[in-house]
């Protein structure tokens, strides 16, 4: 027998899955904020990608070139030189005449948080058995978007 509250396409309240699992939308605030944390992670993944790839240049190269900086990161050399004048503004990064790119205290303290991160993701990723490729590049993004706390989980559970 179809009751009417399923004729309407609802379910009975014995049919609702138990609270917190999938289908269970969490509260209005609850959902901004956790969308509003992702957008902003994904704002500073940019600035973070750069100078994390300009501190590798400047230890293995001993120069950061904007062009050098375009060509690893796949984007367009206009492009390198808009995100360099953010890092600029942003204090990270100075270029310096025919010299290239620099981090600042900053931008360097920056990049090594931002690397000590990307490797923890890495070993956890690796711990649960996907291929070190995979890892590396699905680190690119997690890396970015990872709390402290579940970073903090992530290390407690390598160290087992």
């Amino acid at each position: 027998m179809v009751t009417p509250v399923r004729m309407m396409g609802m379910r009975a309240e014995s049919e609702r899955p138990p609270a917190g699992l999938a289908g269970e939308m969490p509260a209005e605030p609850t959902q901004a904020s956790r969308f509003g944390k992702a957008r902003s992670a994904q704002s500073g993944a940019l600035l973070e990608d750069y100078v994390e790839l300009i501190s590798d240049l400047l230890s293995s190269q001993g120069e950061a070139r904007p062009t050098d900086i375009a060509r690893r990161l796949g984007v367009s050399h206009a492009t390198a030189i808009k995100t360099i004048s953010r890092l600029k503004r942003e204090g990270l990064a100075e270029a310096r005449p025919y010299r290239g790119v620099f981090l600042t205290a900053a931008g360097e303290s920056l990049a090594g948080r931002v690397r000590t991160r990307h490797r923890l993701v890495v070993d956890l990723l690796l711990a649960v058995g996907v291929p070190r490729e995979a890892a590396e590049q699905d680190a690119e993004g997690i890396e970015h978007h990872v709390s402290d706390a579940t970073l903090a989980a992530f290390g407690r559970f390598l160290r087992r």
